[in-house]
């Protein structure tokens, strides 16, 4: 692994650590939470029914009520009207309040009456005797606590944390703990603990089938997404005002606590069970609120119209009522992930609703935080193996199509499962992989892929240049000795032919020559050294290394012959003469690097193998074929079908060198070829045995066989030559040619 690969990893780690430590708490990023509650709200909102919910109806203290029945609070008697209307009346199953009593009805008659009765009146009989048949029917709060005894009504209250100013004061009554002395009974679970309480007047608890508190849960953006279920106070464990509307419907159902795993403790809570009904809860005790869709889904009836019973009975008969107000004086709108201005009593409808429904999500199953960090985990190696070996485009498509996935994969969960998985922070960890990635490859990668664009980009193609990059490999043009192979081209008769034509058709003529050869050398992984007039000196190994140079160099010489004859077509046609080329080939060990003056420098290579490839390029005149290779380049292209042309001592050279003509490569060669190689090899044997007579006609065979080469009339030439002239027995067979 290279140091770029350790910084991608390092940067993905940080970041995997950062939102790990996220998920675990460790680490607050309240950007991350305000988008999770944005990603919660849309799909609430996307995937809400839309529909009215019948089997509960508001009872709403609205300004109409207030209008008809007096200013706030009403006076208990119209709550008493109430609740006997809706019994007696409409036959509703039950009655819940969203509205508190701590406090004695203050109407005014009942403290007139009691004035006048201590006062100027006495000691009048007659007015004492009236007060006393009249006071009952003033003393409101028995009038309310006498329609609600025996009947399933329940009252809310409130509970008070620690961090309330003044909320370990006790105002009311309690009723019966839902699970007394609950530590004792689970002592591994931990409930959220009130220091304090406003509930109802004692007169009122007493008479009412429950009591429930309130839910005080609010996110930071003031949202209300959750509903809080229990609470401790005094050891005793104590019910939400909806879960004890669960238990008064359910014959006053017991309470109990749901375990995964069969260990009694936070790790494996999953949900609590009222009755029949199980409902989700996360570690705080709290449920998620299941909007079923916006303001009025449900029926709404004006309390002042079921106190005059004009309400529809169709509408109320066998429903569960919520006694609430939408007035907005009285300051119980709320907002709310489906609306902004929303009735709180309507949120206990929704949550009963979808207690009924079964449609509670569940946010906080066990395998939650460890699914988490595996989602987070995956998407962390996915996108740095993509930033690693990949292009920006791939990890652009790969990063858009892993978004795609986790989306549909949420949402899918969502539907069909009841799971809140977390989305917001799998995208954005996905989508600051994505641009820490993308800005170190522009800024650090990407500097560096200039910097070698810089150095080498006139001599090897864009190609070459990336995989340098990708592989990593330290590219430098200081000089350093490597085997390469190296390949001059030559145009034949060049002088003859610019002789014969103008200059700018010969100018056209040589671009339309070299592009194609450039494109041949380039696509087979060459470097091009430098354009000499008409001849191209180029060679493989450099910058970037590869141990097969010598199959890509001998594969780009038998490419350009190919090229030469479709552009001599061309050149034909245009009436320009057909060129001939020459290529020399061969293998060695070299100089190679930047080299040359203070004014002017460039990437090349020096060497003896560097003369010999030039000295090859133009033997291939002598030998009448266009290309001829090094006896080193054969053994280092192995998969090519060579003629052995001769054994040679080139000028400058004392060590004599075999030369071959690559012929192409071997799994594609036909069988005349093969047996032509037979009777060559042969051939060569004789004479270099001196068997003058038995060369003679070997050779004379193969050039009646192979008219078109030339070749085969040298030797006979030679042959004709030793014949007279022997070579004596110390001969080695090597030809010597004393000119370049």
């Amino acid at each position: 692994m290279t140091a770029r690969h350790l910084i991608r990893v390092a940067i993905t780690l940080v970041l995997f650590i950062g939102f790990v430590a996220y998920i675990h708490g460790a680490l607050p990023l309240r950007l991350v939470d305000q988008l999770e509650r944005f990603a919660y709200d849309a799909r609430v909102r996307l995937t809400m029914q839309g529909t009215v919910d019948p089997r509960i109806v508001i009872v709403d203290i609205d300004d109409k009520t207030l209008k008809e029945q007096g200013q706030w609070p009403l006076p208990r008697d119209k709550f008493a009207q109430m609740v006997d209307q809706l019994f007696n009346l409409y036959h509703v199953k039950l009655v819940a309040f969203d509205v508190s009593f701590p406090e004695a009805d203050r109407s005014s008659d009942l403290s007139l009456l009691d004035q006048l009765s201590s006062g100027s009146l006495k000691d009048d009989q007659s007015f004492l005797r009236e007060a006393g048949q009249i006071r009952p029917q003033l003393e409101r709060d028995k009038l309310f606590a006498a329609s609600i005894q025996h009947r399933p009504v329940v009252l809310g209250y409130t509970f008070y944390g620690i961090n309330v100013p003044g909320g370990d004061r006790k105002v009311g009554l309690l009723s019966p703990p839902a699970i007394p002395q609950a530590h004792a009974q689970y002592p591994l679970v931990e409930i959220p603990k009130a220091v304090g309480y406003t509930t109802n007047l004692p007169i009122l608890a007493q008479a009412a089938a429950s009591q429930g508190f309130y839910s005080n849960s609010v996110d930071d953006d003031g949202s209300i997404r959750w509903a809080d279920q229990l609470t401790e106070f005094d050891g005793n464990v104590y019910v939400s005002l909806d879960l004890a509307v669960l238990q008064v419907l359910q014959n006053n159902a017991p309470v109990n606590f749901g375990f995964e795993g069969g260990e009694q403790d936070m790790a494996h809570l999953e949900d609590i069970t009222v009755g029949t009904a199980v409902i989700p809860i996360d570690d705080q005790m709290r449920s998620l609120v299941p909007y079923r869709g916006g303001y009025r889904s449900f029926p709404y009836v004006s309390a002042t119209d079921v106190i005059k019973g004009v309400a529809s009975a169709a509408t109320l008969k066998d429903t569960v009522v919520y006694v609430g107000t939408s007035a907005a004086g009285l300051q119980d709108i709320r907002t709310t992930p489906v609306s902004s201005v929303f009735p709180g009593v309507e949120v206990h409808a929704n949550f009963l609703s979808g207690v009924l429904d079964g449609r509670v999500m569940n946010a906080h199953p066990q395998y939650l935080r460890g699914a988490q960090i595996i989602l987070l985990l995956l998407i962390a190696a996915l996108i740095t193996w993509v930033a690693m070996s990949k292009s920006v485009i791939t990890g652009s498509l790969v990063m858009l199509g892993t978004a795609l996935m986790v989306l549909f994969g949420n949402f899918a969960l969502w539907k069909y499962f009841a799971v809140v998985f977390p989305l917001a922070s799998p995208l954005i960890f996905l989508l600051m992989l994505y641009v820490f990635h993308s800005l170190y490859g522009f800024f650090v990668e990407s500097r560096g892929k200039r910097h070698l664009s810089r150095m080498f980009s006139q001599y090897i193609p864009p190609e070459l240049v990336e995989e340098m990059d990708t592989r990593k490999e330290s590219a430098s043009m200081e000089s350093e000795s490597r085997e390469l192979t190296v390949m001059f081209a030559d145009v034949r008769d060049f002088t003859s032919i610019s002789e014969a034509m103008q200059p700018k058709d010969l100018s056209q003529l040589m671009n339309e020559y070299l592009t194609p050869m450039t494109r041949v050398i380039h696509t087979h992984r060459g470097t091009i050294d430098k354009y000499m007039g008409d001849a191209i000196m180029s060679f493989w190994g450099a910058p970037l290394h590869y141990p097969d140079h010598a199959k890509y160099a001998v594969e780009t010489a038998l490419k350009m012959t190919e090229t030469l004859a479709e552009l001599n077509k061309t050149f034909k046609a245009k009436g320009w003469p057909e060129l001939r080329i020459g290529v020399g080939l061969t293998t060695g060990t070299m100089s190679v690097g930047d080299m040359g003056s203070e004014f002017r420098r460039a990437y090349t290579v020096m060497g003896d193998a560097v003369n010999l490839s030039s000295r090859l390029e133009g033997l291939t005149k002598e030998y009448k074929v266009q290309i001829i290779c090094s006896e080193m380049t054969k053994d280092a292209a192995p998969d090519f079908t060579y003629l052995e042309l001769d054994r040679v001592r080139v000028k400058g050279k004392e060590k004599p060198v075999a030369i071959y003509e690559p012929l192409g490569r071997t799994d594609t060669l036909d069988k005349n070829v093969k047996a032509l190689l037979t009777r060559h090899k042969q051939a060569l044997t004789l004479y270099r045995n001196q068997d003058w007579d038995g060369a003679e006609r070997e050779f004379f065979a193969l050039q009646q066989a192979n008219p078109g080469r030339a070749l085969y009339a040298m030797y006979l030439d030679r042959v004709s030559y030793f014949k007279n002239h022997p070579p004596g027995t110390g001969w080695d067979g090597v030809f010597v040619f004393k000119t370049k």
